[in-house]
């Protein structure tokens, strides 16, 4: 039941909110944001509130919404409210506020203000454990910053349950990673649910902020795409499941934030969710139709582009079907829908929504007549956002669509002109929809035709530029009102009585009446489909005369206007069938209508396919009115077809045969196909006319003869010069332009007076045809300037007079098209031809350039135009420069060019004649004549443009013009001095061109190609690079001699120093990559034939080279640091690494001294080469530094600048610190020692000679140290580069590498390898198998050297190699290092008198045993004894003599090892020895620390190792040795006795427990021993005092291992031991008496009441010592005092009522309170008088003994009888025994209390008569001693005292 109720109360006191225990509270009040829990534990809510309080205003100030909380959580009020003293409802209320405090205050979390207002409700309301969830999920967005995690550290143990994955980081208080939120959210649905509800709460009372959106957003998507990856299953049935049960939790938290109008942010974030879900869900098209609705429904002006792009993604879903109503009612009001859609489809795919969206916009435009959507419809379709299929798709219901309306649908007629107009755009339209939208057109399904005529307009597109003027009218009809569209037939009926003269024949403008009618024909043809008799009233006009057609044009003239003009597609096919119609009437047989078939056959090339099918039927109507024989051709009536043409050109008539076999051979044939195609009918007349021979007819014969192609060709061009309609010029001359020649006629000879008529028009003139016409004038530009071919002089010189006519400046597209035909026909060209017409444009260019410059003034007074005139004139020079830029222009040409401004540049630098004189070549003060700056600009131009056309004529097809270029070059800088300009541009031209044909004289493919030294080329050169300051021109002038460098050496050798200095200057400090290039190139090129040439002549390359490198080395500064390595790399290269490499890097060094930038890059830069070459290299300027030293420097004066006169040492001194400084770093490269690794494997030659340049390296940088030795910074730099020498090589490498070294006969080179070889091994890693393998087996070649040689400093070097290779590897090969352990402990290096020597040999051997284990056992006999021997003779300390102590320490260090690893080895023998020889040592004084912590490591490695036996009997054998050598060697004795007895189990100890109990013994016995020599000081009696703490703690660890029965004999020989000394010997039985109880002391203390019965064994000799003592002797004193507290601590610890039994207490207790009698005076009493009575202060140890036994006998009995005892003692004479007994009265009631007042009535007659006693001491603490009766009784003793 108990039980039972304490589990209640326990649970109670859980779940309670308020606690009476402080801590608790102090504990909850402590939990801060802010302050630590120190601090907050002691602050009060007073103060806590002011600080809060600001920080909440300074909140105020930033935001006015958290003012109303100044009255509610933050008012003065809220400092005395506790949520434990409210009701529910007061908390419902308070947490409602704090949530929406919350909420607002997490924008700010970032701010202190912010965490201070946090902190007041953390402090007040303790919301860190009563609004947990809100307080977590507003500092979650900020779940990184450390604030977060000091939340951690104070919320409760128990947190809500969505957030117990936080406890792993509350316990680590670390800030969780982004990632285990997201994964709690996948896994967790109630957390993904916490942190949405939260965030759509906060949006809704628009306390929303962008960190809160974006981490719910964040986490949102990451969960959905997990969620839905989770949710993945085989089983179609439970993927939908899962997809379902996803989106009825998700669903209704997207569906509220989509549809947050006031929350943009949240809605795109939503938008960003359900994209995913949408995409990786499968999801059907319901749903996805209800979030694209509940999108469109929500969204804002802001959030329309996002929402957009959510409803692509969702659409691209969906299956393909239009959008639903209420979407498509809200995407029609967004702003330029379409140009959005087009400017989303660019970044991603829309086309499903756009697809669905048109689909949905046409159906609405059907049903409710809303055309707003066509704009949207044209910019989907010609935006590219749709498949072409869907392109299609659309276009197709569009078309469908307008077929739907009528005049019921549309009685206003303004949809159907809104989608004419839509329809008419998209068919017009070029981009890449164009081809499909065409297709779609013309796939046939749809009657286009019906439906053009329908909407008044030309839906399929017509090659004409605009829109005809007939689809404007029909525009314009179509806006008419609807009485006017109907009444045709009335306007008609009014036609047939008006009498209306149309002309007879053709004419471009004809006239108003044929518009008229032409107006008319439209409208009826409109109708025809609904009205065919219109079409029939309409053709018998009187107007038109149809009946008399077969002898007046006018009829077919009318037609011909028609079906040849800018007439839509129906009216053009409705005149063709009129006209074939009226031919099938019988008064028209025997008529030959040639006139007509050129027109006919310009119908034939229409762009619609319905005319060409009205025209084909037309022209087989023609074929059938041919004659059957071809004899009745001739007899046929012409038509009369010439009034069609203006009078005086008429065309010539054509023969009836060949209009026959015209028509039969070729047309007919072929009109299936000219309908399917509209270009076949070109090419049928280009295969028929100009390789007409190769056709035949059925009959086998040709079908046109030559004389017959060649009419037929001059008929129809006769046609082309003489109809006045421009359309069918246009298209005959398409048709004839193909046709080159038909015999020996060119087109040319027949086509040219047209190309004349046309040239000769105005530009205003043609501007006014080609508008009525609706023709594109570049079209029939073209067309004309194509008449002229190529090679035909006639046709050619009128291109290039329409060129050079002024009168052209004003038609610039004639002028374009001319250059344009010309450029087109130059591949065709001869090449005189071409020299000719290119000299013209070269003159046209030159003149046209010219004209321009005349003053202003002066073309004002000469009259001429400057406007049109002048534009027309830079257009003529603007395209002969582009034709003579685009065209293949020959050398000779060229050259003619060049000769052209070599003349006019000399004309302007040469003196006059009179004056001529003789001047150098670069002489810049030349007498030159006097130029206006206008002429001098003009002669810079031709220049400039000539120049232009050689380097864009690819100058290296023309290496002839080199000899030319450089006479330019030279003319240049000539002329540079008149027009006071360096002409930078015009130079590089030149020396572009020049370096573009140098490589042809290099490859010597054309023998004749020569470049001759006496030129003076490189001169000039050199003069260019020198005089100019254009980089440009410098870096093409330094390519063109690094080219002729290696084509014609000789032409630039002997300028090449001046260039290299030069480039140092200039070309070098340039920072862009063309100038590296540059300077790459020259390198490369000039210095290879420089170096031969110095090869050559015997002179030394490195001297000669010096002036070169000293140039790129005082460059370097100037140098980009980019471009510094690649520079230097590609000097280096060109060079050559092996022996110029070092000589640049000690120029380097030289030049800027030792820094890190040089050191670094010298590193870098030679890291580039291999390993043989770092190797050279690094040898190569080793030698050069030692050269520095020399008497006499060679290398060193001529690259460092060392002279051999008189020196400054302090010069040569930094000059070769400098060096010094950077060597060390070439030998550390990562590159250097993996290619040194790599090559050692190999073993080859190449690796010799790596293996001699290392040994060469090792020995020089050896004697260089030794050289600079006496230079401390020289030293440390060879000592840094020995070091990085060592690491390059592997170690088997580098024993191969100094084996040579090492059979020299200098000892000193070889003690020096020996030591980097000791380096080296300390530097290896164990795990190296190679190391291992060469190491071992240069062991024995290292013993052999200890064994032979003679020189004790290299046989201490061997054995220190032989220690490290030994404790590295040699467990892998013990033989060997058995055998170096013999001959070390041999006579020839243990056995040496060099103590050195032996300290090495000794610290070898020790590591040799870890190394051989037992293999080193043959040994040990020999060294063991020499070790113990060494030991002692390092203590042999004379008067002038000091410990040795490296061969004390080494002697010891062996020991140990032999201890660690072999201890059956350290005999009896060995070990007294060694204690004895440790005792000395301890008693060194001169012994530093290092010697005693090796003697004590040494000791307590043979406590833990040797036999237990043999180590405790050498210590009880050794005891008497060590108490000899004193207090420090007895502390180390007891010391490694305690380690022994803590290494060895029980069982050990307990077997050699005898030899343990005498040790013991004898340590207890010390103080007695020491007694014995002599008075012992304060301060021995310290030490033996510490000893025997020391002991009795080891005795006590001892007696841990043993069990009572072994332990009980030894206790009783302890307390009888004492005794066994003879009885005159007091003083010793005193000594060990005291000695024993200390221990018994402790061990009571220790062990307490588990040892109390151990108290019989002591009690008769405590009370015997007790009663026995003098106090007036000191040693007896103490040993009273040490009993009494023995006795104490038994007491203290009793347990088992052993001082309850009478025989015990009855033994002990007379005699303690009988010692009260031996009390002394107070400390305040006269302490001259107690000092003569020798009393005894008895308040330490006795009083707290009897109190003790008074507590442990727990009898009224036994304390009664020590309260007698005790009160007789206050009837005692002396005022101290009094005294005594007061005190300990007080210190029993103190301890027993009420149980000890027990016998109070026995007291109080002694308390009154101690109240008036005489001692003033007894009196005052007897006073005490009441008061502390009355605080225990609670009452006072006044009234039993009266």
């Amino acid at each position: 039941m108990a039980t039972s109720l304490a589990a209640q109360l326990a649970q109670i006191a859980v779940n309670s909110k308020s606690s009476l225990d402080t801590k608790a509270r102090k504990a909850a009040h402590s939990k801060s944001l802010l302050f630590d829990p120190k601090v907050a534990t002691a602050q009060s809510f007073q103060a806590l509130y002011t600080i809060c309080h600001d920080g909440f205003d300074e909140l105020c100030h930033l935001d006015a919404r958290f003012k109303p909380f100044a009255l509610t959580l933050f008012s003065e009020q809220s400092q005395n409210e506790d949520r434990t003293q409210m009701s529910a409802a007061e908390n419902a209320e308070l947490d409602a506020k704090v949530d929406a405090f919350l909420r607002l205050v997490g924008s700010r979390i970032r701010l202190m203000p912010a965490i201070r207002a946090v902190e007041w409700l953390v402090r007040r309301f303790r919301i860190h454990e009563e609004n947990t969830r809100a307080l977590l999920c507003t500092f979650l967005p900020y779940h990184t910053i450390p604030a977060f995690v000091t939340l951690l550290s104070i919320l409760p143990a128990q947190l809500p349950h969505e957030y117990r994955f936080l406890h792993p980081y509350v316990r680590s208080l670390t800030a969780p990673p982004r990632s285990v939120l997201v994964h709690e959210a996948i896994h967790k649905p109630a957390f993904l649910s916490a942190i949405s509800d939260y965030t759509l709460e906060a949006c809704r009372n628009l306390q929303h902020y962008p960190a809160l959106i974006s981490f719910w957003a964040g986490i949102m998507t990451e969960a959905v795409n997990g969620m839905l990856d989770n949710g993945r299953s085989g089983r179609q049935a439970v993927q939908q499941d899962n997809d379902q049960a996803l989106l009825h939790r998700l669903g209704p938290v997207f569906g509220e934030a989509m549809l947050m109008k006031k929350v943009p942010n949240m809605q795109i974030a939503t938008y960003m969710a359900v994209s995913i879900f949408a995409s990786k869900g499968n999801l059907d098209d319901g749903v996805l139709s209800a979030f694209m609705e509940q999108i469109v429904h929500g969204w804002t002006s802001e959030t329309m582009r996002p929402g957009l792009v959510c409803l692509s993604i969702l659409a691209h879903h969906r299956s393909a079907k239009q959008m639903s109503g209420k979407v498509t009612k809200a995407l029609i009001k967004v702003p330029n829908l379409g140009g959005t859609l087009v400017d989303i489809g660019r970044q991603q795919r829309v086309d499903k929504l756009a697809h669905g969206l048109c689909l949905a916009l046409v159906e609405r435009l059907c049903k409710k007549g809303d055309p707003r959507g066509l704009p949207v419809i044209r910019a989907v379709l010609t935006g590219q956002v749709i498949r072409d299929k869907q392109v299609a798709v659309v276009f197709k219901s569009l078309v469908l669509a307008a077929h739907r309306l009528n005049d019921e649908t549309d009685p206003e007629g303004s949809m159907r002109k809104e989608l004419g107009s839509a329809l008419i755009d998209l068919s017009r339209h070029t981009g890449d929809s164009s081809d499909i939208i065409r297709s779609v057109i013309e796939e046939g399904e749809i009657d286009i035709e019906e439906l053009e005529m329908k909407l008044d307009v030309s839906i399929r597109q017509q090659k004409v530029v605009g829109a005809p003027p007939g689809e404007d009218l029909a525009m314009e009809v179509d806006g008419a009102p609807k009485q006017l569209q109907k009444d045709v037939h009335t306007l008609l009926q009014q036609q047939t009585v008006r009498q209306l003269s149309l002309p007879a024949g053709l004419s471009a403008n004809p006239g108003s009446a044929f518009e008229e009618l032409a107006q008319l024909f439209l409208r009826v043809v409109a109708q025809s489909a609904e009205q065919p008799t219109l079409l029939e009233m309409f053709v018998h006009l009187p107007a038109l005369r149809r009946q008399d057609a077969a002898s007046d044009s006018t009829f077919v003239a009318f037609f011909i206007h028609i079906w040849c003009g800018p007439y839509p597609t129906l009216a053009r096919a409705a005149a063709l069938d009129a006209v074939k119609k009226r031919l099938q009437a019988g008064d028209m047989e025997g008529k030959d209508f040639q006139a007509m078939l050129p027109y006919v056959l310009v119908a034939l090339l229409d762009s619609s396919r319905k005319v060409r099918r009205a025209a084909a039927d037309l022209l087989a109507r023609l074929g059938t009115m041919l004659p059957a024989q071809s004899g009745d051709a001739k007899k046929r009536g012409l038509w009369p077809g010439s009034v069609l043409f203006p009078e005086g050109t008429e065309p010539p008539q054509l023969e009836g045969e060949a209009v026959s076999r015209l028509l039969t051979g070729i047309v007919l044939p072929a009109l299936e196909e000219c309908v399917m195609h509209e270009e076949h009918l070109g090419t049928l007349f280009h295969s028929s006319l100009e390789s007409g021979g190769k056709k035949t007819d059925g009959s086998g014969k040709k079908a046109l003869s030559p004389s017959t192609r060649q009419s037929v060709f001059a008929w129809l061009a006769a046609h082309v010069t003489a109809t006045p309609l421009p359309r069918v010029k246009s298209n005959l001359l398409s048709l004839l332009n193909r046709i080159k020649s038909v015999g020996s006629v060119s087109r040319t000879k027949l086509l040219l007076p047209a190309f004349r008529w046309w040239a000769s028009l105005s530009a205003d003139e043609v501007a006014a045809l080609c508008l009525t016409e609706q023709l594109g004038p570049e079209l029939l530009h073209e067309r004309f300037a194509q008449t002229v071919v190529a090679n035909d002089s006639s046709g050619l010189d009128f291109l290039l007079s329409v060129i050079q006519d002024p009168k052209s400046a004003q038609r610039p597209e004639l002028v374009r098209s001319s250059f344009t035909r010309i450029r087109n026909m130059w591949p065709s060209m001869k090449l005189d031809t071409k020299s000719d017409v290119s000299r013209t444009m070269l003159e046209l260019y030159q003149q046209q350039r010219q004209q321009p410059q005349q003053p202003r003034q002066q073309q004002i007074e000469q009259q001429k135009p400057s406007g049109d005139d002048q534009e027309g004139q830079d257009i003529i020079a603007t395209e002969a420069s582009d034709l003579l830029k685009n065209v293949d222009l020959t050398t000779d040409v060229l050259a003619h060019f060049l000769s052209s401004i070599q003349t006019r540049t000399k004309t302007a630098t040469e003196s006059p004649p009179s004056k001529r004189r003789r001047t150098s070549p670069s002489n810049a003060d030349r007498g030159t004549q006097v130029y206006t700056p206008a002429e001098l600009n003009k002669i810079l131009r031709d220049i400039t443009f000539v120049l232009q056309l050689v380097e864009g004529c690819n100058p290296r097809a023309h290496p002839e013009l080199l000899h030319s270029l450089f006479d330019t070059l030279g003319e240049l800088q000539r002329f540079s001095s008149v027009v006071g300009s360096e002409l930078g541009y015009l130079q590089n031209l030149v020396l572009t061109s020049l370096i573009a044909m140098v490589p042809e004289y290099k490859d010597k493919t054309n023998k004749k190609l020569e470049i001759g030294s006496s030129g003076g080329y490189g001169d000039l050169l050199a003069n260019c690079i020198q005089k100019t300051t254009s980089p440009i021109v410098q870096n093409s002038a330094l390519l063109l001699i690094a080219s002729l460098a290696s084509a014609a050496p000789d032409v630039v050798l002997h300028s090449v120093m001046p260039i290299f200095t030069f480039m140092g200057a200039s070309v070098l400090r340039q920072n862009d990559d063309y100038s590296a290039h540059v300077v790459n190139q020259t390198v490369k090129e000039v210095i290879p034939p420089l170096m031969a040439s110095l090869r050559k002549g015997k002179r030394n390359p490195i001297a000669g080279a010096t002036e070169l490198l000293g140039s790129f080395v005082t460059a370097y500064e100037h140098i980009p640091s980019h471009r510094k390595q690649d520079l230097f790399v590609s000097l280096v290269n060109t060079l050559g690494p092996a022996e110029f490499l070092f000589a640049l890097i000690a120029m380097l060094v030289d030049k800027y001294e030792a820094s890190a930038n040089i050191i670094s890059f010298t590193a870098d830069l030679l890291s580039v080469y291999g390993a043989d070459v770092q190797l050279q290299t690094a040898a190569q300027l080793l030698a050069l530094i030692g050269d520095i030293f020399q008497p006499r420097p060679e290398l060193s004066s001529t690259l460092l600048g060392v002279g051999d006169d008189v020196r400054d040492k302090d010069d040569v001194h930094k000059t070769a610190l400098r060096q010094l400084a950077v060597f060390p770093s070439l030998l550390s490269g990562k590159k250097l020692k993996k290619e040194i690794g790599e090559l050692a494997e190999q073993d080859d030659m190449q690796t010799s000679k790596m293996r001699e340049l290392y040994a060469t390296l090792l020995k020089d940088t050896l004697a260089l140290a030794d050289v600079v030795k006496g230079e401390k910074d020289l030293h440390e730099c060879c000592g840094s580069a020995l070091a990085n020498l060592l690491n390059l090589l592997s170690i088997g490498e580098f024993i191969k590498s100094v084996e040579n070294l090492l059979d020299k006969t200098e000892m000193d080179l070889r003690r020096k390898v020996l030591r980097a070889l000791e380096v080296r091994v300390d530097q290896e890693g164990t795990g190296d198998a190679a190391s291992r393998t060469a190491l071992l087996g240069f062991l024995p070649q290292l013993t052999a050297a200890i064994r032979d040689t003679e020189d004790l400093r290299y046989k201490r070097t061997a054995v220190a190699s032989v220690d490290k290779i030994a404790e590295k590897y040699g467990k892998k090969d013990l033989e060997a290092v058995a055998a170096a352990a013999t001959t070390i402990a041999g006579p020839e290096c243990l056995g040496q008198p060099d103590a050195g020597l032996r300290v090495m040999a000794l610290l070898c051997l020790a590591s040799l045993v870890d190394v051989l284990q037992d293999g080193i056992v043959p040994v040990l006999s020999l060294a063991v004894p020499q070790a113990i021997l060494y030991i002692e003779q390092s203590l042999d300390v004379g008067e002038e003599k000091e410990p040795h102590g490296e061969l004390h320490n080494a002697g010891y260090a062996f020991i140990t090892a032999v201890a660690q690893h072999l201890p059956y080895m350290v005999t009896g023998a060995y070990l007294d020895k060694i204690i004895t020889a440790s005792s000395a040592s301890a008693a060194t004084a001169d012994l530093d620390d290092e010697a005693s912590d090796s003697r004590l490591n040494c000791l307590r490695f043979l406590a833990r190792k040797v036999e237990p036996k043999v180590f405790f009997a050498g210590l009880e054998k050794n005891w008497a040795a060590v108490t000899e050598a004193g207090y420090e060697a007895i502390g180390e004795f007891v010391d490694i006795l305690s380690v022994a007895i803590n290494s060895h189990p029980k069982s050990v100890i307990g077997k050699n427990l005898p030899s343990l109990s005498n040790i013991f013994l004898n340590a207890l016995d010390l103080r007695r021993q020491m007694q014995a020599k002599g008075e012992l000081s304060t301060a021995e009696l310290g030490q033996i005092a510490e000893v025997e703490s020391q002991l009795n703690e080891v005795a006590l660890k001892m007696i841990y291992k043993l069990n009572d029965a072994a332990f009980r004999p030894v206790f009783t020989q302890m307390v009888e031991w004492p005794s066994q000394l003879g009885k005159k010997d007091t003083r010793g039985a005193v000594a060990r008496r005291y000695s024993v109880y200390k221990f018994l002391e402790t061990f009571f203390d220790s062990l307490k009441s588990i040892v109390t019965s151990y108290a019989t064994y002591i009690l008769e000799d405590a009370v015997t010592t007790l009663e026995g003592c003098d106090m007036k002797v000191t040693e007896q004193r103490q040993l009273w005092d040490a009993v009494l507290r023995t006795l104490r601590r038994c007491f203290e610890h009793d347990q088992d009522e052993f001082w309850q039994a009478p025989s015990h207490f009855g033994a002990v207790a007379r005699v303690l309170t009988s010692q009260l009698g031996r009390a002394g005076s107070d400390k305040n009493r006269d302490k001259a008088k107690a000092k003569a009575k020798m009393e005894v202060d008895v308040r330490e140890s006795l009083i707290p003994a009897v109190v003790e036994l008074a507590a442990a006998a727990d009898s009224q009995d036994h304390q009664k009888e020590i309260n007698t005892a005790v009160l007789k003692q206050l009837r005692a004479e002396h005022a101290a025994v009094r005294l005594a007994a007061v005190l300990c009265q007080q210190a029993l009631t103190d301890r027993l209390g009420e149980e000890w007042l027990a016998s109070l009535p026995e007291m109080l007659p002694y308390i009154s008569e101690l109240q008036d006693d005489d001692d003033e001491v007894v009196e005052r603490e007897t006073h005490r001693w009441i008061v502390k009766i009355e605080g225990v009784l609670g009452e006072s003793l006044d009234s039993m005292l009266q």
